[in-house]
């Protein structure tokens, strides 16, 4: 499980992210990169992570699904993923 301000953190993040989206687009599409560069850093969406939704973890993170490895594999073994089962062979 990941420190709560590590995912609070990110959540910033994503917020600052959406509020500069626009503004971002509009600079780019000007190629103003002095203005681009007074933005603040939080607002490129390059530093947000993906990060799993049940423990907050980075690494091995599933886009489809939304969680990590370790997750998935849990929730696939109780039955909590429509669909997905156990392979045999």
């Amino acid at each position: 499980m990941s420190k709560v301000s590590w995912i609070e953190r990110d959540k910033r993040k994503r917020e600052t992210v959406k509020k500069y989206a626009a503004l971002r687009a509009e600079l780019k599409a000007k190629k103003d990169y002095a203005g681009l560069a007074k933005l603040p850093r939080d607002a490129s969406p390059v530093r947000t992570t993906n990060r799993c939704r049940v423990t907050g973890r980075r690494h091995a993170h599933l886009r489809k699904f939304g969680v990590s490895r370790l997750t998935f594999r849990e929730m696939a073994l109780s039955g909590l993923i429509p669909g997905v089962t156990k392979a045999s062979w």
